[in-house]
């Protein structure tokens, strides 16, 4: 496995970006969330580039316009169709024996994937995707607080804190507010990503992370029947705990994996 630092043109601007090359014929696209940079949070998706590698997949990472080693402006997630396109488009061609491409995105990287319908790619993994309009603020849901509770009550050293008075009641009842208001409501957005998603044909699996709060907001939003939804119990927004960062890696092999025997 070699890393190579490349660039491609979109609409006109160099975009900064990495191949992780293997001999594989099906190659891995990570779209960077937020404005991270390609590497991810704290180098999280070099490493996950370099593992997915060593198994044999080819993986490209790029910046989108307007972050990291990229020119142009930063159009938001909302805007980002036509750097996917290109990205896709550049990894082809630095590696012409990929065939198939899988794309996985966390959080409005996931939510890009699903508004841009796939995008070309074969096949999408989406984590924690971001369903939250910019002026709801982020805010924990109802289902996710009950849970905090209920977990609390089966500590006993959480129960003696309450009857020695050493838990607020302050916070104790703007908690118990949170708790019994009803479940969100979808947002145009949510609904947004599932109109795009339902025009893609290829594979999907939806990752959420157990102790994500853009992960519960999410489950609140969507159809719980979803059978292409699979949870990692404790796992944090970005997979960072040896077990989860584990599961994240197994669940990315999987669908590459799937795809190589068609």
């Amino acid at each position: 496995m070699t890393r190579m630092a490349l660039s491609f043109e979109c609409k006109g601007e160099r975009c900064g970006a990495t191949l992780d090359n293997a001999p594989g014929t099906t190659g891995l696209l990570i779209v960077s969330g937020g404005n991270e940079i390609r590497a991810g949070a704290f180098n999280s998706q070099a490493r996950l580039a370099a593992t997915i590698a060593r198994a044999g997949f080819p993986v490209f990472r790029y910046d989108r316009r307007g972050i990291g080693d990229s020119e142009g402006e930063n159009l938001g997630f909302r805007n980002s169709s036509t750097d996917i396109a290109s990205a896709l488009l550049a990894f082809k061609a630095i590696a012409p024996q990929v065939n198939r491409v899988i794309a996985f995105g966390n959080c409005d990287a996931a939510s890009a994937l699903m508004l841009a319908e796939g995008v070309g790619c074969d096949g999408l993994v989406l984590s924690n995707p971001w369903t939250i309009e910019d002026d709801e603020g982020n805010f924990p849901p109802p289902s996710a607080v009950r849970s905090r509770y209920a977990e609390k009550l089966k500590n006993p050293r959480e129960l003696l804190r309450l009857v020695t008075g050493k838990v607020s009641l302050r916070k104790l009842l703007r908690g118990l507010k949170q708790a019994i208001r009803p479940q969100s409501a979808p947002s145009s957005l949510s609904q947004e990503v599932q109109r795009g998603l339902a025009q893609f044909t290829g594979p999907v699996s939806i990752l959420l992370a157990g102790n994500d709060r853009m992960a519960q907001v999410f489950s609140e939003r969507w159809n719980p029947d979803d059978t292409r939804i699979k949870t990692c119990k404790g796992a944090d927004h970005a997979y960072s705990g040896p077990a989860s960062s584990g599961w994240l890696q197994q669940q990315l092999l999987e669908a590459l994996r799937n795809q190589r025997v068609k």
